[in-house]
Order: C-alpha cells, then structure tokens, then sequence
C-alpha cells in the first residue's frame, strides 16, 4: 500500500503576503507620481492676475510665438470676459491669428471684436487688420514658388478686402490706417483690371472678337486709369481690326499713339499668347504689355 505524504498548506499566508506588498507600492506612488497629480500646476492660468496673463501674452507675441500666444490670450478672455484688457487680447488674438496664416479664426475674432466693441477706438485698425486678411487669404506657397497668377484665382475673398479697406477710408478718413487702405485698394483695383484682361485676351486667342470686345469695354468702364487701361484700349483695337470695324480700330490705335506709344500693339508684337511651357500652369494665364514692361 502506497503512503500518501500530506504538508501543511500556506494557502492562507500568501493573500496576506500580496496584500501586504500592494499596500507598500500604493503607499510608493502616493508619494511620488501622484503626489504630483494631485499638487497644483504653477502655470496653470486659473486664478492669475489678469494683468500677469496679459504680459505673458505679450511676451510670447514679442518672441514671434504665435499659437502661445493666441493660447494665453483665450485663457485671459474666457477668465476675464470684461475690461480693458480682454479689449486689447481680442486684438492681439486677432493679430496672433492673423500671423500665423489662422485667417478664418482671423475674420471670425475680428468679426466678435466688431460686435463687441462697435465704438472702441481701435475699430478703424480692426477693419484694416480684416482687409489684410481677406485680401492676402489666396497669397499660399505654391503661388510664391510658382509665381502663380493671382488674378486667375478666385477673387471672392479679395474683393471682401477691397470692401473692408474702403469701408476704412470712408468711415475713418482721418486714421492713422486710412493712406495705406487706399494704397491697397488700388492695388486690388489692377489685380481685378488684370482678371478682366486676362479673360478678354482668352477670347482674343480664341477668335471671339466680340467678346474681347465686351471685356475690354467693360474692363475701361468699370477700373478706369488702372493699371492695364491701355491693354484694354489694344484689345478693342485688335477685335475691332478682326471685325472689320475700321473706324474703331483706328480710333483705339490713335488713343494708344497719344498716350502709349511704345505699346507692343502698335508694331504687331501682341498679344504675346503664352508658349507651350507657359501653358502647363494653369495658372499662369496670358503675358500684357504690363508685364513685358516690368521684365524690361
């Protein structure tokens, strides 16, 4: 018969065992890594002086840090929703934005700054920050590096500038803004000249004489003294000339000899069509005698 040897459990002593070493480690942690959790962060905005919170905002837009600084500046807002100093960062906010190419969050905190504060006395420099916005919102990488044609993008955002500029000059013809929004107007007033042009030489290359005609037209009636307003007389002159209409054509040729001579026009020299390098960019559109000049 075969004798059965039984030991004495220690069953009972190893629960206690582990309890004992997980009562130690929770003690460990208590000390250390969540003794951290539970202390309170220096940094953390809640309860600063406003004055504080402003200052580091401002410190960080002196150091060029954009996002750190729209970050504190909201802090300061959503702790302080009146005052002087939410006044000025809404602006700066709006400012931060604006720097760090945040153009939608730009337009939206000038807009809730516009609501706010329709009297304040930085009104005026908010519409000329929002007309900076707006205006500049196509001006990305690819258009820099590929000198990409403005004019041939869509011009719904420019014209919003071009309003917030002259709503500038109109309302505060006195700031310290306006000279500069007029400026900026004009150059959007050739950038919508330059749209117009460059669809009434499409049809030019297109033989659809009577619609250069048109855009040329309405390119002198509605940007007068622009910038591209004797391409537009030499794009009547050409339609006109292919329509048989000499009487026109000769007209437009006599307003080019008195007041643009060297006009390429006038020696059969355009319009200069773009090649067929020129014509991988979509973007590119055609060459005016402006532009030949500039590269002269």
């Amino acid at each position: 018969m075969t004798q059965r040897i039984t030991t004495r459990s220690n069953a009972p002593a190893r629960p206690a065992f582990l309890r004992i070493v997980a009562l130690m480690l929770v003690i460990a942690v208590s000390g250390t890594g969540c003794g951290k959790f539970f202390k309170k962060d220096k940094d953390a905005p809640e309860g600063k002086p406003v004055e504080e919170l402003y200052e580091k905002g401002h410190a960080s837009m002196t150091g060029g840090n954009w996002d750190r600084a729209e970050i504190t500046f909201r802090q300061l807002i959503a702790q302080y929703p009146y005052g002087p100093y939410t006044e000025q960062a809404l602006m700066e906010t709006a400012y931060a934005q604006y720097k760090a190419g945040k153009v939608d969050d730009t337009i939206s905190t000038i807009d809730r700054f516009l609501r706010t504060y329709p009297t304040q006395r930085n009104v005026p420099y908010m519409y000329y920050l929002r007309g900076l916005a707006n205006s500049g919102r196509d001006t990305v990488f690819l258009q820099r590096v590929w000198k990409l044609d403005p004019s041939r993008r869509d011009l719904a955002t420019p014209l919003q500038g071009y309003s917030d500029f002259n709503l500038l000059a109109e309302r505060y013809p006195n700031s310290r803004y306006a000279a500069d929004a007029r400026l900026r107007m004009l150059a959007l007033r050739n950038l919508f000249a330059r749209h117009e042009l460059d669809t009434a030489l499409y049809y030019l290359r297109r033989d659809a004489w009577v619609s250069a005609a048109a855009r040329g037209k309405y390119l002198l009636e509605t940007y007068p003294q622009s910038e591209y307003q004797y391409d537009a007389v030499a794009v009547l002159g050409e339609a006109y000339t292919h329509l048989g209409n000499e009487t026109l054509a000769a007209d437009a040729r006599r307003v080019l000899q008195q007041n643009d001579p060297k006009h390429p026009w006038l020696t059969g020299n355009w319009p200069d069509y773009p090649n067929s390098l020129r014509k991988l960019n979509p973007f590119a559109g055609e060459k005016s005698a402006v532009d030949t000049k500039k590269k002269d």
